[in-house]
């Protein structure tokens, strides 16, 4: 048959339609399993559904989020671990609507792919609807694109989006935040999804199988680097309940530096001391294996703290306590000193606070 009379199909362009429908089908149950008040409808139509008033809102103020996972996503393809990135995907999210005081509420993914593993995208989504009982949001939608030309090999790419709600009035915009505050740091999990382009730098150059026992965990070191972010959530909720928080920040790209200050007002400097906590196992090896400066560590990493939550001097107690009621492992990292102008964070310590580094008190980052 001649070019010109070849009948030809969309499989055979590299698109498998039956492929994704048999992923919506092991998708429904997983997304069902993240039903909340407000959210009850099936998936299938053309948009999701959410019921402001069945949540339990009267006047509430929407705050929405969207974020990715990066470059993680290739530790994942490399080590063949697929079913907890769908973790970091929502945390990445919802991890920055409760900085606000907001409820997550729904959630929405995007994956994109050259060719449709439907086991593989079945694993992701799993860890979504994981991360979405965890944060109390449903999955109520989602698309998955499979681009052949667009990615290669086993590549694909993920994109989350969440909704969440305030009642008008309760918001936190860090206005309140004063000298005299105290800084607490909530423990982190990992690496969480941040700085993994030079992770990956690091193990590439260094030559490090992913598959290998790690030198800092009990699992691989593929297994150590995808340990999903933390969803603080629910603690955070407790504490906004409680009146305890005047502002959090989710320490992601940029370090202490670059987050904090944004949850400040003018006239602040948040003064963090690295003595006050042990640099994670997985902390001290990527800082020897890479030779990472300290102010280097401080703005690419979380360095164990994934959450830090500002707060009067007078709750500093309870509200540790509640954190801690919570699961959460809490730590008195700093304060809030009179400051000039722009907000600013200067991250100091003890000498050999982080191993064999040099004295934390010479290195002053201001975000």
């Amino acid at each position: 048959m001649s070019a010109q009379n070849k009948s030809y199909t969309y499989k055979q362009a590299g698109v498998d339609i039956d492929a994704g429908e048999a992923l919506v089908d092991n998708i429904k149950p997983l997304a069902a399993s993240t039903r909340r008040p407000g959210a009850d409808a099936d998936l299938g139509g053309f948009g999701g559904l959410f019921d402001l008033k069945a949540a339990g809102f009267s006047d509430p103020i929407l705050v929405a989020a969207n974020d990715g996972v990066g470059t993680k996503l290739k530790v994942a393809i490399d080590a063949g671990i697929h079913d907890t990135v769908g973790i970091d995907l929502v945390a990445m999210c919802v991890n920055d609507l409760v900085v606000q005081g907001a409820e997550p509420l729904l959630f929405l993914d995007y994956m994109a792919t050259g060719h449709l593993d439907v086991a593989q995208m079945t694993d992701v989504v799993a860890g979504i609807a994981e991360g979405c009982r965890q944060a109390g949001c449903a999955l109520i939608g989602g698309e998955t694109a499979e681009m052949p030309g667009m990615y290669q090999g086993a590549d694909y790419d993920l994109a989350g989006f969440s909704v969440g709600a305030a009642e008008r009035g309760t918001l936190l915009d860090g206005s309140t935040v004063a000298e005299g505050d105290v800084l607490l740091g909530l423990a982190s999990n990992g690496t969480h999804s941040n700085g993994y382009s030079l992770i990956r730098r690091i193990v590439a150059d260094k030559g490090y199988d992913y598959a290998a026992p790690s030198n800092f965990g009990d699992g691989t070191l593929g297994e150590e680097l995808l340990a999903p972010t933390r969803i603080y959530v629910k603690s955070c909720l407790a504490a906004v309940k409680a009146g305890y928080a005047k502002a959090f920040s989710h320490i992601t790209g940029g370090g202490f530096l670059e987050n904090i200050p944004r949850v400040m007002p003018k006239g602040t400097l948040a003064e963090v001391d690295t003595g006050t906590w042990a640099l994670p196992g997985v902390f001290d090896w990527l800082r020897q294996e890479g030779n990472i400066e300290a102010g280097e560590m401080a703005r690419t990493f979380n360095c164990g703290i994934g959450m830090v939550v500002v707060v009067a001097a007078e709750n500093a107690d309870a509200a540790k306590a509640l954190f801690e009621e919570h699961g959460e492992t809490v730590y008195t990292v700093g304060q809030i000193t009179k400051g000039d102008g722009k907000p600013k964070c200067r991250v100091t310590g003890k000498a050999g606070t982080w191993g064999s580094q040099d004295d934390w008190c010479a290195i002053t980052g201001e975000g």
